[in-house]
């Protein structure tokens, strides 16, 4: 994540990651969040994909909204239907992160 200087009272960041595993490939997006006093925070990313699953070609972008309120915390990412190409033009599902020692570990859960 790269911040980057806006002047707007939200923070704004450029995604790029490479995933392995039955996931192979890079994505690259934005995301925009907020704190404010209290702790309580959101986040709006959306992440271009393109590389395989599961052996298959292609590319398709997910959409994040994540919430978090002292010990309430929600995260959605979803596959935006219809962004799929090549052998994932009819991909759908959703992704989960999954935090361990300071890591993040990423589970697809998809239909083509």
């Amino acid at each position: 994540m790269t911040p980057q200087s806006d002047e707007v009272p939200a923070g704004r960041f450029m995604l790029n990651k490479t995933y392995e595993g039955d996931l192979i490939g890079k994505a690259s997006g934005q995301m925009i969040s907020k704190r404010i006093e209290g702790g309580a925070a959101i986040y709006f990313a959306i992440e271009e994909f393109a590389g395989t699953v599961g052996g298959k070609k292609g590319a398709f972008t997910l959409a994040h909204k994540g919430f978090m309120n002292g010990d309430t915390q929600t995260l959605e990412i979803a596959i935006l239907e219809g962004s799929g190409t090549e052998d994932l033009a009819n991909i759908n599902g959703t992704l989960n992160i999954n935090q361990s020692d300071g890591s993040h570990f990423y589970e697809l859960n998809y239909q083509l």
